[in-house]
């Protein structure tokens, strides 16, 4: 029995929409290894390395890889973004036992003009 036509971005009876069915890909938005180096603007071997180290998103078809350009651009994204949040966590007490810390601050408040404490 022949399916039923529904006009585009409608339900069928089925209740399968139109994000159930695959995106097409255009030819471009997929990149080989050398592309995808190109693109991140590193070596080949350094993306290999970013895809097992660091989760760059990519699939191995039989002796090649291949990289969904978006998904490239989204995952640079979300590693600079993750960055920033991540900045704090890493640096925050890091002068805790630095040896010249005291000296560095009696300087920062020496050239400010004003006292280390608020003493008003």
């Amino acid at each position: 029995m022949p399916q039923p036509k529904t006009k585009p971005g409608r339900r069928s009876r089925d209740g399968a929409g139109p994000s159930s069915r695959p995106r097409a890909v255009k030819a471009g938005e997929v990149l080989t290894l050398a592309e995808a180096a190109a693109f991140l603007r590193v070596t080949e071997q350094d993306v290999l390395s970013l895809v097992g180290a660091q989760g760059l998103p990519g699939r191995k078809v039989g002796d090649d890889w291949r990289f969904l350009k978006a998904a490239v651009a989204g995952w640079l994204g979300a590693a600079a973004a993750a960055d920033k949040g991540q900045f704090w966590q890493t640096h925050f007490g890091a002068l805790k036992d630095d040896p010249y810390l005291e000296g560095m601050l009696q300087e920062i408040y020496r050239r400010r003009g004003r006292p280390e404490t608020d003493e008003s």
